[in-house]
């Protein structure tokens, strides 16, 4: 009787578990199939290439100065043209006479060798000078503003001070010649400052700042002033009291400066760097960047046959791009620590016209570490979602009835970035984006990259 209560039981049991496991079934398929979601995922391969920079234009509040080789991505030469302000509405008191003038400049960091002497030349621009509104190139030729005829000053370093010779270790000084001093001593009867135009278009046009050897150091130049001493007489209580002071014409925002970039072997490099398919290579100021090439058309049309006749909506297009080579040597140029991926038909309007990043155009990332819990090893990349901007182009066909273009072109930008911090609320927010004007590379895994190549994830749906 025992027997037969237990086998009922059991029986109940699976009638039960039958029953409820239908409803599930059932909650399904009474759903029409068309309002099902699809959702799918896919991936791209992307070709990707080296291309290397002539120029690029923009304003700067530091600059490079002297020059440096790597064996990887090449030769960096840097040199200073600028203008210094003048003090508008400045007239020398009575009685003035002029003593000495130098130029400083001032420099909190540098890139290279400490110890490597370098010889750094002042010429004045005695040509031409720049216009305030007018954009200039990094390649400009210093030969349209100066002939070298007018030697300033020059001098032989380091940036680090062997010596201990300097008062201070952070600047820099050049004294100028007597001759200068009192060419640059206007007469005190009239007023040489009525405008910032007038004094470097007829009285000093600017500085032409350059080293002519050394190969291991690269001064980043914070600030550049030009101090002209001088002293005056006048009577105080019936005897003539001497007073000495001095006057600063600053190299700052409210003139031009144009730090000039130099990559003398190119095409050494350009052959040495495209024989190794298996990465791209990005590097700064102004020297390589890596395009990206995205099958726009084969994208749109594999995302369509996936999900049939629905609606599409695009959740995530990662694009990942891994850095590889990390070099640990004593001199390796610094990491890029932020990449801007832009489309290359924005790109020279984006940084002359000052844009910050947007969906539909360029997205920021940031130089990324991250433990691959497989592996148990640390990987470095920049993360890139072009969702939105893919989405975009999508649209814009659409709207237009006619078919996207074939590829997207893509560049990747190494950026300098500015962020200003709310007081109150402690956020920060984006301020500027420029491309960067100091030393930093990266080697990134390429789209032919054997092991790892680089490609676009997608997850998309349907509904």
């Amino acid at each position: 009787m025992k027997s037969y209560t237990f086998f009922i039981l059991i029986c109940f049991s699976f009638l039960v578990f039958s029953c409820t496991d239908s409803l599930k079934d059932m909650g399904v398929s009474i759903q029409p199939t068309s309002d099902a979601i699809n959702i799918a995922t896919d991936t791209f391969a992307l070709t990707t290439e080296n291309v290397f920079v002539e120029n690029m234009t923009q304003r700067q509040d530091s600059f490079l100065l002297g020059s440096f080789n790597d064996a990887k991505y090449g030769t960096t030469e840097a040199d200073i043209l600028a203008q210094v302000n003048c003090p508008i509405g400045f007239k020398f008191p009575p009685r003035s006479q002029p003593d000495s003038a130098k130029v400083v400049l001032y420099y909190r960091t540098w890139f290279g060798d400490s110890y490597s002497p370098m010889n750094v030349n002042i010429y004045e621009m005695n040509k031409s000078t720049f216009q305030y509104t007018k954009s200039y190139p990094s390649n400009i030729d210093p030969s349209d503003y100066t002939d070298k005829s007018i030697l300033l000053s020059n001098m032989i370093f380091s940036a680090k001070d062997a010596l201990k010779s300097r008062t201070d270790s952070t600047s820099i000084i050049f004294k100028l010649s007597k001759s200068f001093v009192t060419r640059f001593f206007p007469d005190t009867t009239k007023s040489y400052y009525t405008g910032e135009s007038d004094f470097t278009n007829n009285f000093f046009k600017g500085m032409y700042i350059s080293a002519d050897f050394g190969t291991a150091t690269l001064l980043n130049i914070s600030q550049i002033d030009l101090d002209y001493y001088f002293h005056y007489t006048y009577n105080k209580l019936g005897k003539d009291t001497v007073v000495n002071s001095v006057i600063t014409f600053p190299a700052n925002s409210e003139v031009r400066q144009v730090n000039r970039f130099l990559h003398p072997d190119t095409t050494a490099i350009r052959q040495q760097l495209n024989a190794k398919p298996n990465v791209n290579y990005i590097s700064s100021p102004a020297n390589i960047q890596t395009r990206l090439i995205v099958p726009l058309r084969r994208i749109k049309s594999r995302m369509l046959t996936a999900i049939g006749n629905k609606k599409l909506i695009l959740n995530s297009a990662i694009i990942k791009v891994e850095a590889t080579e990390l070099d640990s040597s004593a001199l390796h140029l610094p990491m890029v620590q932020y990449m801007l991926l832009i489309k290359e038909s924005a790109l020279t309007d984006f940084f002359k016209t000052n844009q910050l990043p947007s969906d539909t155009c360029s997205i920021l990332a940031s130089y990324t570490k991250s433990l691959n819990s497989t592996t148990g090893l640390y990987e470095y990349y920049y993360s890139f979602n072009i969702a939105k901007l893919i989405a975009n182009e999508l649209k814009k066909a659409s709207y237009n009835k006619t078919e996207p273009d074939d590829h997207l072109l893509f560049r990747l930008v190494p950026v300098s970035v500015k962020y200003t911090t709310n007081s109150s609320t402690g956020t920060s927010t984006l301020t500027s984006i420029k491309q960067q004007p100091l030393m930093s590379a990266v080697t990134i895994k390429s789209g032919q990259n054997s092991t790892s190549p680089m490609r676009l994830s997608m997850v998309y749906s349907g509904f």
